[in-house]
């Protein structure tokens, strides 16, 4: 999967990653690679794999390889965002039988949450390692990579301001963008030995719904 050049507009850069990964999705050979990551990754519950253990896993060549990726970041990225629409898929489903926009916009923020955060009896390396590496080197990168479960949380988000339950002049998709980076941050932050109370998913959907105050802001 070739790079999307950084030139770009976000919107161009998720138009063009989104025609290239439908691409590539297609090929059998892709999806060897990729099973083959995946083999890797849960045996090791890390990203910890050289391209030489994927190409021998795959039963490829590594000539074969570097024809459909730059490398191992772009596999990681290929696997990432797979990820990441799976997890769109299973929020979008669990939030498709309630009919009030805030009930959905509270399944969906504690869902993500509980999705991203570590978890010692899941191995979710792609959340948990390759995500943070990503967010720090290249943070319009990860816009890209979550383009499918932004969209979700602005729909749901619009859905809430439309239903008046956002305050006046609020932006949804900005808000949208500000919840996903929120939650996300703060799952991927927390550690199980983190003390006896660990960070809930509900005290995340109170903080992004409700805020810190008891009342209105001294400016």
């Amino acid at each position: 999967m070739r790079s999307v050049g950084s030139g770009l507009t976000l919107q161009q850069r998720i138009d063009a990653r989104s025609v290239r990964t439908t691409e590539l999705f297609g090929s059998e050979q892709v999806h060897r690679f990729l099973d083959a990551a995946r083999v890797l990754i849960t045996e090791r519950g890390s990203t910890d794999f050289t391209m030489h253990e994927v190409v021998d896993q795959a039963g490829q060549s590594l000539r074969s390889f570097y024809l459909l990726f730059d490398g191992k970041h772009e596999l990681l990225l290929a696997l990432y965002e797979e990820a990441i629409a799976k997890v769109a898929g299973q929020i979008r489903e669990a939030t498709g039988n309630d009919a009030d926009p805030l009930d959905k916009l509270r399944i969906a923020v504690e869902l993500l949450f509980e999705f991203s955060r570590p978890d010692p009896g899941a191995h979710r390396p792609l959340f948990t390692e390759f995500a943070p590496q990503l967010l720090m080197s290249d943070p319009i990168e990860i816009q890209v990579a979550h383009a499918s479960l932004f969209e979700l949380l602005a729909d749901l988000v619009g859905a809430a301001d439309a239903a008046g339950y956002l305050h006046a002049g609020a932006r949804p998709r900005r808000m949208a963008a500000m919840t996903l980076q929120t939650v996300m941050f703060v799952a991927q932050s927390a550690r199980p030995e983190d003390g006896a109370h660990p960070i809930t998913a509900a005290e995340v959907w109170n903080l992004c719904a409700f805020g810190a105050l008891s009342g209105p802001a001294r400016g």
